[in-house]
């Protein structure tokens, strides 16, 4: 009773914070799985895969949807005939006036814009479009058919909340999460058999994907509660990981401590061996839509020299992020203020000279195969 009361009055205050990767649910069902230890409503939501893993695993490629920049960037080579001769006709009606789109009663007939090849070719698509399914425990009878269209090879189950206050916005999942998870998918045969670091993991749904390549990842964030969420999430992927590969670690890193935790009794804490095992082995680190808050970000990079230091081979860092516009009375305009403090603070880094360290930055343009299923807008 409590749960149902929870979503048919839900209270949004004005530190609310939304993911708007949820704004693409189905409006008909929004069942929640449970109340969390703070009393927010937690969903469970099916993410499906463009390519399945027994794809992914026999290197066999499968159709996948592309962003609509890349479909406006095909040249007219690539249209068949059909399109052709459509944009043929078009163009000598264009060149006969307007007089040439009249009908007989004088009425203006408006041509359409010819049907591109991509289009044609998506109407084709062997795995439609799907947005997020959300369950209810004790409900899964209802919902029979969701189950058996989302097979259990190219679908990834979250548990989330939609909302929460800002310093819980790990709960939540967020776009450049999903693009940091499509690059890792394109570039596969770079992660295999790496082990990685994610720091801010939130829900772990790129730790997860990259535990379908990567040798051992261990998924950090702090909090009891988010960490047992991302935990659980984990759990609910185990069908997606290779049989004896794809471990997946849920520990505990807060940016704004020194060390390691190392309590025996504190959960998710670190033992001897696997902080030895990290900086022997770890050879990639990532982070996704974590610089929102300049001081987080500062403590961020500080965690991020520590551990790299401390590593006994070269590291490649991987930061996505959502450029967010935001229109602030100080300045009267639209900026970008948790971007341009990102950017100053890469800037240091890469310009830092300690005589130990070197670091070389370079962008990623996301331009690289989409293989799931959200908005990928140009702040990503």
């Amino acid at each position: 009773d409590l749960a149902e009361k929870e979503m048919d009055n839900p209270t949004f205050r004005s530190d609310t914070v939304l993911s708007d990767v949820h704004l693409h649910c189905p409006s008909k069902r929004h069942l929640m799985v449970r109340l969390n230890a703070v009393g927010q409503p937690v969903f469970l939501s099916y993410f499906k895969l463009l390519w399945s893993t027994e794809d992914l695993a026999s290197g066999k490629r499968v159709r996948e949807i592309t962003t609509g920049r890349e479909q406006q960037r095909r040249s007219g080579d690539e249209l068949c005939d059909k399109d052709r001769s459509d944009l043929k006709e078009e163009a000598e009606l264009n060149s006969e006036g307007v007089g040439a789109l009249l009908d007989e009663d004088g009425d203006l007939e408006v041509v359409r814009r010819p049907r591109s090849a991509s289009d044609l070719q998506a109407e084709d698509l062997l795995r439609d479009i799907v947005c997020p399914v959300i369950l209810m425990k004790g409900k899964e009878d209802a919902f029979e058919d969701e189950e058996q269209e989302c097979t259990c090879s190219d679908v990834v189950k979250i548990e989330h909340t939609m909302a929460t206050p800002l310093e819980d916005v790990g709960k939540q999942v967020w776009r450049a999460a999903f693009l940091l998870a499509d690059y890792i998918l394109f570039q596969r045969d770079t992660f295999r058999g790496c082990s990685v670091l994610e720091l801010g993991g939130g829900t772990g749904i790129t730790s997860i994907i990259m535990g379908t390549v990567a040798k051992r990842v261990y998924c950090t964030d702090v909090g009891e509660d988010l960490l047992a969420m991302c935990e659980q999430n984990v759990a609910l992927n185990k069908h997606l990981m290779e049989p004896g590969e794809g471990e997946i670690k849920v520990k505990e890193v807060d940016w704004l401590k020194d060390e390691f935790c190392t309590d025996p009794e504190a959960p998710y804490s670190w033992s001897e061996e696997e902080i030895a095992d990290l900086l022997d082995h770890c050879s990639v680190i990532m982070a996704a839509d974590v610089f929102y808050d300049d001081d987080l970000t500062d403590a961020l990079f500080r965690t991020l020299y520590r551990i790299t230091h401390n590593l006994r081979n070269s590291c490649t860092v991987y930061l996505a992020l959502e450029k967010r516009l935001n229109f602030t009375l100080r300045h009267m305009d639209i900026t970008c203020e948790a971007y341009s403090h990102f950017r100053n603070t890469l800037n240091d880094l890469e310009n830092l000279q300690d005589g130990k360290m070197k670091y070389t930055v370079e962008p990623i343009k996301a331009d690289f195969c989409q293989f799931l299923v959200y908005e990928r807008i140009e702040q990503l």
